[in-house]
């Protein structure tokens, strides 16, 4: 959740947290959908997910007590691809699921309001983490649902395009924007949609939604909605192998990344590790830096594909 223009704060201890927004589902009777276990997952800063957890997991141990939902987080610096956001999941029955995001939300608002002593409801965004193949469901043909929803919940809804740029990334972005009803009424309309999605409702049977299998990886179970590649179990096959690429000097940059966050990416999604030689160290008889990979095979295989990609894509322009 982000806070437009704001930077938020998070002082108040969870004892001190007051729910005095009223929620927009109250006067609402429950649909047959939400009688339906299934999931909502939606990106957090690092101060926002720690705000949320709490000192020694309290308040996230109190949201779930509350609601009646399972609130998972993604771990520290394990964030979704083209981020530096970690990845809420919230299980359970529609209604569970929608009383925990309330709570979320809620305490994220009173906190901002503590810092800043607002009392006027502030413009907001979240991003919620929804399959490529359930996007379908919630534009509808010519954009017809993506448009009730938002004449519905007066709240922004916007989709990011499909990123082919990750491999084994099959998710898209949904930003609701507006006020904290506005944006609960929308994510509560649109997870009514996902619920109907038969391909969205069996994610919910696997370990975290979408950790299987691609291209013949190992994707761990143990990270919230993303598919980290599992080193801890390799198969005898897919031994550690070691290739070194010469990128042009001037391209490093986009290999790096800013603060180095393009370069860990990279070795998260692909279980790799990838050195680059310092400044100055060239492939013989080239200016290519050296950029060595080393891991399982598959592993080399797919951080090589990334780091080309990127240099294409710089190229191109």
């Amino acid at each position: 959740m982000a806070m437009e223009g704001k930077e938020s704060l998070y002082d108040a201890p969870a004892s001190e947290v007051q729910q005095n927004q009223s929620s927009p589902r109250k006067s609402t009777p429950p649909p047959d959908n939400e009688e339906k276990a299934t999931h909502v997952r939606f990106l957090l800063s690092n101060v926002e997910a720690g705000s949320i957890i709490g000192k020694g997991g309290s308040t996230i141990n109190d949201f779930q007590s509350q609601s009646g939902a399972r609130i998972q987080l993604s771990r520290n610096y394990e964030y979704f691809p083209g981020t530096s956001d970690r990845i809420v999941t919230v299980s359970g029955m529609v209604d569970d699921i929608m009383k925990a995001i309330d709570l979320i939300l809620t305490k994220l608002l009173d906190e901002f309001y503590a810092a800043e002593g607002g009392d006027v409801d502030p413009q907001s965004r979240i991003r919620l983490v929804v399959p490529n193949s359930s996007c379908g469901g919630i534009i509808g043909k010519g954009g017809v649902i993506i448009k009730s929803l938002i004449e519905e919940s007066h709240a922004g809804i916007k989709i990011s395009p499909q990123d082919n740029f990750y491999p084994g990334l099959h998710d898209r972005l949904v930003t609701v924007s507006g006020t904290f009803g506005e944006q609960i009424k929308a994510i509560e309309l649109i997870l009514l949609k996902l619920v109907e999605d038969p391909y969205y409702q069996q994610s919910v049977n696997a370990a975290f939604s979408y950790s299987v299998a691609y291209n013949g990886m190992n994707y761990g179970p143990d990270v919230v909605g993303r598919k980290y590649q599992n080193t801890r179990f390799q198969n005898k096959e897919d031994r550690n192998s070691s290739l070194t690429i010469g990128i042009p000097d001037e391209h490093i940059g986009i290999v790096v990344g800013r603060g180095g966050r393009s370069i860990m990416e990279i070795s998260q999604l692909s279980g790799a590790r990838v050195k680059i030689s310092d400044r100055g160290d060239f492939m013989s008889g080239t200016s290519d830096r050296k950029v060595t990979i080393t891991g399982p095979q598959t592993a080399v295989h797919i951080a090589e594909t990334m780091i080309s990609r990127k240099v294409a894509s710089v190229s191109e322009r």
